[in-house]
């Protein structure tokens, strides 16, 4: 059981080192020539030859101390968002965009189905989960329309952001048909709004936000679109960050 264990920190303690070392030379390579990966190449890694390069080098690296101290946290985030999108990627990619439509529609469908037959046509309830039920649908398509197409900007800009709105949209657009998911719901986002006025936007931008806008009903909605689009790109660029630091298959090679 020990050594397993040391096994384990061994390996841990290597990766940790392959990507600090990866994201510094990368660092490097944004100003000198044949830094990431060129230790054991033909041509070998470039290393400055004269006094000036050598000053600029050392500044350059000790530079990069503080951002990679910043930027590995946000790769390991990035590693474990990368691990759930590739497998929910891969399932989405063999049922297609017809398979998404269908199971988005039986999903959701059946839950208003219910709704139908628990609260009648015409009540609250039905209509909260009907209003969601578009909601998860349609963003779950544009999603899935913008990960198909080609380049890592469009996902990013795109297919994360929507996403991340068919997660948090639902709950929130049912809230405004719904005064039981409202109690619920609206206000711990009014806690959140307030939250973000006090100590995140500037003063100027708080103001204009409570002067000119009252957080009720379709607010709500626009605020947490806001919430899940930021959100979205962040998550698609801490994933773009671990593909830079360990590319696809690069796992392997760190723990053989």
């Amino acid at each position: 059981m020990a050594a397993e264990q040391g096994r384990e920190r061994d390996g841990l303690v290597s990766g940790i080192k392959f990507d600090v070392v990866t994201l510094h030379e990368t660092w490097m390579e944004l100003v000198f020539p044949r830094q990431r990966g060129h230790a054991h190449s033909v041509l070998g890694k470039w290393t400055p030859s004269t006094t000036g390069d050598r000053l600029k080098y050392r500044v350059w690296a000790a530079l990069g101390v503080p951002i990679i101290a910043i930027l590995y946290p946000l790769a390991l985030v990035g590693f474990a968002t990368r691990f759930y999108t590739r497998r929910i990627d891969s399932g989405v990619t063999r049922i297609g965009a017809v398979g998404v439509l269908v199971l988005g529609v039986v999903v959701w469908g059946g839950l208003t189905a219910l709704a139908r037959i628990r609260f009648g046509a015409a009540a609250e309830g039905f209509y909260a989960v009907a209003a969601a039920s578009v909601t998860a649908v349609v963003a779950s398509l544009l999603a899935y329309g913008f990960l198909r197409l080609d380049g890592r900007p469009v996902t990013v800009v795109f297919a994360y952001p929507f996403a991340t709105t068919a997660v948090f949209l639902p709950p929130v657009v049912a809230a405004l048909y719904s005064p039981t998911v409202a109690n619920a719901v609206l206000p711990r986002s009014f806690d959140l709004a307030v939250w973000f006025l006090d100590t995140v936007a500037p003063p100027s931008l708080a103001t204009f936000l409570r002067s000119q806008y009252d957080l009720e009903g379709v607010a709500y909605v626009i605020m947490w679109f806001a919430v899940a689009v930021p959100l979205g790109w962040l998550l698609g660029l801490v994933v773009t960050l671990a593909d830079v630091v360990r590319p696809t298959g690069d796992e392997d090679a760190v723990d053989s």
